[in-house]
Formats: C-alpha cells, structure tokens, sequence
C-alpha cells in the first residue's frame, strides 16, 4: 500500500460517516421527501450511491464514467437497504484505494473523458462530489426540521 496514501487512508472514514450520520437520522417516509421540480432525497440517496460506485470503478479501471446505474429502486425508499449499500461501497472504495502502491501513484493517471488526472486527484474529486451530495441533503434534513450531527454543523454548515 502507498505510504502517501496512508495519510489520506485516516481521512476517508470521516467523510463517509457524513452519509451513515445522514441515515441515522432518517426514516423511510423521509426519504420520499422532495422540493417541486427537484428529486426525492432517497432518489439524491441512491444516486449518490451510483455515483461513488462510478468512483470505485474508475479507481479499478483508470476510467471515470458515471454510467452505473443500480437497477434496484427500493435504494431510493428504504434507509435499511441505502445504509447496507453504502457501508458495501465505503468498503469497496478503501479495499480498492489499498491496492494502490507508491509507484502506482506517480505514474498512473486516471480518465476523466479527456482529462487525464492523478489517482490522488480523482480521490479528492470524490471527496467533493461527497461534501456536494451532503450540501444538497442538508436542504432535505433542514426541511425535515432533522437536528444535524455534530459533524454536520461543523462540516456543512
């Protein structure tokens, strides 16, 4: 494993947590909660979901798309199957960014259509698709009137 990784490695828990301390806080009803013209937040759930699967892919294969789509629609109504889905995903997405040795780092670059970036830049692009999808499910959870984490107040806002 990639010793620059390592440091890197200690963060990611953190910021996955954002999404396990979102579910907590949730109920099944919540989930079909929405704004007109926007979708539910199970729908924003579930297709973060996909989202940070394209990024375990891409991490996989050097090339990111986002045309995974997960055909099983109960992700976007059930707190239970988005909450096993995405400990699934944060595990798969370290597994995957363990793999990476030193050498991996300075030499290969991932594809993003025709931008070519660093491993390390991809990841970090994650991270913000992260902090993203948590900016937009913090307008659902203030509708909610759901009282944030700790993290949440200090990370969001």
């Amino acid at each position: 494993m990639s010793e620059t990784f390592k440091e890197f490695l200690k963060l990611l828990p953190h910021y996955q947590d954002l999404k396990h301390q979102m579910l907590a806080l949730l109920t099944d009803a919540d989930l079909a909660h929405t704004f007109p013209g926007s979708p539910s937040l199970g729908t924003l759930c579930k297709e973060f979901g996909e989202t940070e699967q394209s990024y375990v892919n891409s991490f996989k294969t050097l090339k990111l798309d986002f045309k995974y789509h997960n055909p099983d629609e109960t992700l976007a109504s059930s707190v239970s199957a988005l909450t096993a889905w995405y400990t699934q995903l944060d595990n798969e997405m370290e597994e995957t960014l363990r793999a990476f040795s030193d050498a991996d780092l300075e030499t290969k670059r991932l594809g993003r259509g025709s931008w070519m970036v660093p491993i390390e830049l991809n990841f970090d692009i994650y991270l913000q698709a992260l902090l993203i999808f948590c900016g937009k499910a913090w307008v659902h959870l203030h509708a909610l009137g759901k009282e944030l984490p700790e993290q949440w107040a200090d990370w969001i806002g």
